[in-house]
């Protein structure tokens, strides 16, 4: 199935960052966003990063058009917040609205994607496809595969993810998949290390850089991806792998509680 326009749904990080890449490729992106001013904000920074890459910015941006709901197309990518409920919805909106050969797939980095065809008339052709931010840097997409997903739709993603200049990876559809059943854990963990004052959060972010290689320390990642994200993902996996090991640690939970969500509401272990 050849994939030549693509819905974004969701403007944030995540979905300008989708938007971008497969506006990139030379394909048509419909982008929709509800809240007032998301679309403003994605297509600044889709501006900056594209600067940033020497890529040709105003024939990338032409090729996305802001679009006030759902609009049929190729493919649907959802990226909007984290919280089935929200996804299960906008799923089986989307399955009224688009074309029944259209694919519909999401970007969530946690949630059962069997949950999400349920929610659908069409659960051969729902997928996961979760990016990794930033989108336009980072070469990985997992595949998720439901048990009701077709092989028809699987090499249709896999075939669009290569062509994005990704590396799809495949991965059961079980709660976090591999990324996040590893990184949530890990990110977890340094919290605990916080909380409990075994180092201050500047030196454990140092421990993970100097002494793992990683490019980034535990606890600025989680500011990068959202503190109310890691939160509901973690409950994500607490109650799909059954186990009370993957429960938030309570500073996490205090950080969201008082707004410190991370980079963007400009504080969460750090200040930005």
């Amino acid at each position: 199935m050849a994939i030549e326009h693509v819905l974004v749904v969701g403007a944030g990080q995540m979905g300008g960052g989708i938007a971008q890449v497969v506006a990139a490729s030379g394909r048509r992106v419909s982008l929709h966003d509800a809240a007032p001013g998301a679309t403003e904000r994605a297509f600044a920074a889709m501006r900056r990063s594209l600067e940033k890459l020497g890529a040709d910015v105003d024939e990338t941006l032409a090729r996305i058009d802001v679009v006030d709901d759902l609009v049929d197309a190729d493919l649907m990518i959802e990226a909007v917040v984290e919280d089935a409920a929200v996804k299960e919805e906008l799923f089986a909106r989307a399955d009224s609205t688009l074309s029944d050969r259209a694919i519909l797939a999401s970007n969530t980095s946690s949630i059962p994607i069997g949950s999400l065809a349920r929610a659908t008339s069409r659960p051969d052709r729902v997928i996961g496809m979760h990016f990794f931010n930033p989108v336009p840097v980072l070469k990985l997409v997992e595949v998720i595969r439901a048990e009701t997903t077709s092989a028809e739709t699987a090499a249709a993603v896999v075939e669009l993810a290569r062509d994005l200049g990704k590396e799809p990876v495949e991965a059961r559809d079980v709660a976090g998949f591999v990324s996040n059943r590893i990184l949530m854990p890990f990110i977890n963990e340094a919290v605990w290390a916080l909380h409990d004052r075994v180092a201050e959060a500047e030196a454990i972010d140092t421990v993970a850089r100097l002494g793992f290689a990683h490019p980034m320390g535990p606890l600025a990642l989680a500011d990068l991806i959202g503190l109310d994200t890691c939160v509901s993902i973690m409950e994500v996996l607490a109650k799909g792998l059954k186990d009370p090991k993957y429960a938030p640690c309570p500073l996490l939970r205090e950080h969201v509680a008082a707004g410190r969500l991370g980079r963007k509401s400009g504080r969460g272990f750090y200040e930005y």
